[in-house]
């Protein structure tokens, strides 16, 4: 079983840039080392003769028509733009 401290958990939160004070690190060393003892247990678990599944519920995805229903509305969409050139939005330069 993994075991992280103190230590670790400090290198980890400033890995990730995220401030912890100095007595949450135990409380949180603790915490780790319980999922991590989770996943290991989930790692024992014998998944040889289980088919992969994208869901845990069997569910076919219905069909539908692939048609364009909602088309030409160009001028409708650039209204909302606060400046469009040649159909398009408009953005200011960020690149020079």
């Amino acid at each position: 079983m993994s075991n992280i401290d103190k230590a670790t958990v400090a290198k980890i939160a400033r890995l990730a840039r995220i401030k912890i004070a100095d007595d949450k690190l135990e409380p949180l060393a603790g915490e780790l080392n319980n999922i991590l003892g989770w996943v290991e247990q989930l790692d024992e678990v014998n998944t040889d003769d289980i088919q992969p599944m994208s869901s845990v519920v069997d569910v076919k995805l219905r069909w539908r028509d692939d048609k364009v229903t909602d088309g030409d509305k160009q001028e409708s969409v650039l209204k909302n733009a606060p400046r469009g050139e040649y159909g398009f939005f408009a953005v200011p330069k960020v690149i020079e």
